[in-house]
C-alpha cells in the first residue's frame, strides 16, 4: 500500500464515494507554487490561492471543477504603470483512478469526460495513495497560462515619451523638437549656407552705405 504524503497543495479524497453521481464541496486556500510568471508578471510564491468548487466522481475518476483566484504583480508593458489586483479563473480537471490512462504522447487520443454533461480539461495523476490529489501542478499550470504576454492598463495605452519618460497617459499633448538625426548634415550645412548669405547681405549693406556716404560729400564739394 503506497504511503500517504501530505502537502500545502493535498486534498483529501476520503469522504467522497467512488460511485459516480457523488460529490464534495472545496472550499481552500493554498500557497502559490515556484515557476509562475516573472518579475514583469506573475503571482508570487506562497502568495495566497484560494480554490472554490467541488470534485465529483465520474466514472474513471473525479473531475474538480472550481475558480481560481490568485494575487497577480504586473506592470504595463508600455507605460509600466502597476497593475496588481486579485485574477480569477475557471478550470475543469480530471483525476483518472488508473494512472495509466494518462499518456503523455501528443499523438495518443484524449480522455472524454462526462459528469452531468460532456466536459473537457486537463488530466493529472491522482497522488500515489490513490486517496489524495494536489493541486501543486496543476495550479501552476493554470496560473502560468492564464498570464498576458504583454499586460496592459488599457488597450490603447500610449507609453512613455521615448525621450524623458514621461507618461504620455497622463499628458498626451507632450512632445519634443527632435531633429532627425539623418539629417543633421544637411541641417549643419543649410545653417552654414544661411550665415554666409546674411554676412554677404552685411556687406553688401555696409559698402552701399560707404558709397552714399562718399556721393553726399562729393556734393557737398
Amino acid at each position: 500500500m503506497a504511503r500517504r504524503t501530505t502537502t500545502p497543495w493535498t486534498i483529501p479524497l476520503s469522504s467522497l464515494s467512488t460511485t459516480p453521481g457523488h460529490s464534495q464541496d472545496v472550499d481552500v486556500t493554498m500557497p502559490a507554487p515556484t515557476g509562475i510568471g516573472d518579475d514583469v508578471i506573475g503571482v508570487r510564491e506562497g502568495a495566497d490561492v484560494a480554490v472554490r468548487g467541488r470534485i465529483d466522481s465520474v466514472v474513471d475518476g473525479v473531475l474538480l471543477t472550481a475558480d481560481v483566484t490568485a494575487p497577480v504583480h504586473a506592470s504595463c508593458s508600455r507605460c509600466l504603470t502597476p497593475l496588481d489586483h486579485d485574477w480569477t479563473t475557471s478550470i475543469t480537471m480530471f483525476f483518472p483512478y488508473d494512472s495509466s490512462a494518462i499518456r503523455d504522447d501528443a499523438g495518443d487520443d484524449e480522455l472524454d469526460i462526462i459528469a452531468g454533461e460532456e466536459e473537457s480539461g486537463d488530466v493529472y495523476p491522482l497522488c500515489d495513495d490513490g486517496a489524495t490529489m494536489s493541486l501543486e501542478a496543476p495550479l501552476r499550470d493554470t496560473l502560468a497560462e492564464m498570464l498576458p504576454l504583454q499586460p496592459l492598463c488599457r488597450e490603447n495605452c500610449k507609453g512613455l515619451c521615448p525621450e524623458c519618460g514621461l507618461n504620455l497617459n497622463d499628458n498626451p499633448g507632450h512632445h519634443h523638437d527632435v531633429t532627425d538625426i539623418r539629417f543633421a548634415e544637411l541641417q549643419g550645412l543649410r545653417d552654414r549656407l544661411l550665415n554666409q548669405t546674411e554676412d554677404q547681405t552685411e556687406d553688401q549693406t555696409e559698402k552701399g552705405t560707404i558709397n552714399d556716404v562718399d556721393k553726399d560729400d562729393g556734393a557737398k564739394d
